[in-house]
C-alpha cells in the first residue's frame, strides 16, 4: 500500500484513493523559458538593428548637419533602455504565460517560480545576444582601452622619432661619404626637417650668393648659371643640416634646451648659412628650440585629453549598459508573474 507521501515522491498524486500521475515533476519549464528567450534575442537583435539605421541617419559628416554627438549619446542611451524594456518584457511574459500549470503548489512559491522564469529567460537572451553580437559588444567595451592605446602610442611617438633620429645621424655621422643621404632619411623619421629649414631660413637683408659654379651640367639654362650650386656647396649643406638636426635631437632629449657650448655650435652654422650675426644666430636658436617645445607639449596635451575623453566614454557607456541591464532583468521578472498569473486563470 503506497502512502500519499510516498506517491508524492514517486512523481504520482492520490486522487479519492487512486494513483494519477502529477502534471509536472520539475519546477522549472525549460520549453517556456526558451521559448521566452528565442523571442526576447529576437527583438533585441530588430531593435538594436533598427536603432543603429536611426543612429547613421540622423549623424552627418558635415559641419552644422545632423544631430551632434551628446544628442546621438543620449538617444543611444535611451534606445538601449527600451530595447532592454521591450526585449525582456516580451521574453518574460510569454516564460510566464507558456509554462505548465502547477497544481497544489502554494501561491508564494508559485510567484517565486514566475519571478525565477522571467529572470532565466532574460539571462539565455542576454548570452545569446551576446554571443551573436560577440564583435560589437567586443568592440564597445574596448572603447577606453583602444583609446588610451592610441593615445599612449601618440604622446610616444615623439620620443620613439627622437631615438630613430638619433640613431640615424649618429650612424651618418660615422660613415662619413654618406652622411648627405642619412640626414636627409633622419629628418625626416625624426620630424625636425621643418625646425632645421627655419634654422637655415636666410635672413631678409642677407647679401645674395655670387659664387659661380666651376661646372655646370650638360643642358643647364646660361641664365640660370649663376645661381647653380656646384657640388662642394651641396655636400657643406647637408652636413650642416646633418649637425644640427643632431643639435636639435638632442635638445629634445635635454628637455628643449641646449648646453652654451652647444647653443654657440649650432648658431655658428646658423650664422654661415643665413648672413645673420652670432648673437642673432644663437638668439634665433633659442627662440626655435621654445616653439619646438612648446609645440610638443601641445600634442601631448591634446593626446592626453583624447585619452581622458575616450575613457570617459566608455565608463558611461558600460554603466548606462550595466542600468538598462537591470531593468532588462527586472521587467522579464515581473511579466513573467503576470503571464503565470493569466495562465493559471484559464482551466
Amino acid at each position: 500500500m503506497v502512502t500519499k507521501n510516498e506517491a508524492w515522491y514517486a512523481g504520482e498524486t492520490a486522487v479519492g484513493g487512486v494513483l494519477a500521475p502529477r502534471a509536472s515533476t520539475s519546477a522549472v519549464s525549460w520549453g517556456a523559458v526558451l521559448a521566452g528567450a528565442a523571442a526576447a534575442a529576437a527583438l533585441s537583435l530588430i531593435l538594436l538593428l533598427l536603432g543603429v539605421g536611426l543612429g547613421l541617419a540622423a549623424a552627418s559628416p558635415w559641419a552644422n548637419d545632423g544631430a551632434s554627438a551628446a544628442t546621438l549619446g543620449v538617444a543611444g542611451i535611451v534606445w538601449l533602455a527600451f530595447t532592454q524594456l521591450a526585449a525582456s518584457g516580451l521574453g518574460g511574459y510569454l516564460a510566464g504565460r507558456l509554462r505548465v500549470r502547477w497544481r497544489d503548489t502554494d501561491a508564494d512559491e508559485v510567484h517565486f517560480r514566475d519571478t525565477a522564469h522571467g529572470l532565466l529567460s532574460w539571462a539565455v537572451a542576454t548570452l545569446f545576444t551576446a554571443a551573436v553580437l560577440t564583435a560589437s559588444v567586443g568592440a564597445i567595451a574596448g572603447i577606453g582601452v583602444k583609446g588610451a592605446a592610441v593615445a599612449a602610442g601618440t604622446a610616444a611617438t615623439g620620443a620613439a622619432a627622437v631615438t630613430a633620429a638619433a640613431g640615424a645621424t649618429d650612424e651618418s655621422g660615422a660613415k662619413g661619404g654618406a652622411s648627405g643621404s642619412m640626414a636627409r632619411t633622419s629628418l625626416g623619421s625624426g620630424d625636425f626637417g621643418y625646425y632645421v629649414d627655419t634654422l637655415l631660413r636666410p635672413a631678409a637683408l642677407a647679401p645674395a650668393s655670387t659664387t659661380t659654379p666651376s661646372t655646370a651640367p650638360a643642358g643647364a639654362n646660361p641664365a640660370t648659371l649663376r645661381a647653380w650650386p656646384d657640388a662642394s656647396m651641396v655636400h657643406a649643406d647637408e652636413q650642416s643640416s646633418a649637425a644640427l638636426n643632431r643639435l636639435l635631437v638632442r635638445a629634445v632629449r635635454d628637455g628643449g634646451t641646449l648646453s652654451p657650448e652647444d647653443t654657440r655650435a649650432a648658431a655658428q652654422l646658423v650664422a654661415q648659412r643665413t648672413g645673420l650675426s652670432q648673437a642673432e644666430a644663437e638668439r634665433r636658436v633659442t627662440e626655435t628650440l621654445q616653439r619646438a617645445r612648446a609645440e610638443a607639449q601641445a600634442l601631448e596635451t591634446k593626446a592626453r585629453e583624447a585619452a581622458d575623453a575616450a575613457r570617459k566614454t566608455a565608463l558611461t557607456t558600460a554603466l548606462w549598459m550595466f542600468v538598462a541591464l537591470l531593468i532588462g532583468a527586472f521587467t522579464a521578472s515581473l511579466l513573467a508573474t503576470v503571464g503565470g498569473r493569466q495562465r493559471d486563470l484559464i482551466e
